[in-house]
């Protein structure tokens, strides 16, 4: 059960991130697909709630760091989470998704770069 903890963090942090970047990638993502209408400009309701997704997100990366880098694995011999391949495979998701996550946060002010 504790081995899940972490992915569980990474998880919560995903959703957190999305909530996020709703107001400002949704109405992006959805034009670049080709929906539109006047329903999309509602998407940016959700932008006042923004600092505390953005807070949620850091809160649960952090979480799922000191899960994988802080705290010691706690697992029985011949156990799958006591492999370092195993190990690896996780820090190396937590890396590819904490960079990915951090892009998604900063599109709202690299966004005007752009256009």
């Amino acid at each position: 059960m504790t081995a899940n903890t972490g992915s569980r963090a990474l998880i919560a942090s995903v959703l957190a991130a999305i909530g996020a970047s709703v107001c400002c990638v949704g109405p992006l993502v959805l034009i670049a697909l080709g929906i539109g209408g006047t329903w999309v400009g509602s998407l940016t309701v959700m932008e006042p709630y923004r600092p505390l997704f953005i807070g949620l997100t850091l809160l649960f990366l952090g979480l799922a760091f000191r899960k994988l880098y802080v705290v010691p694995p706690v697992c029985a011999p011949g156990m799958r989470c006591a492999e370092p391949r195993a190990i690896r495979r996780q820090r190396l998701t937590f890396w590819i998704v904490a960079v990915l996550l951090l892009s998604l946060l900063t599109v709202p002010w690299l966004a005007p770069l752009f256009y």
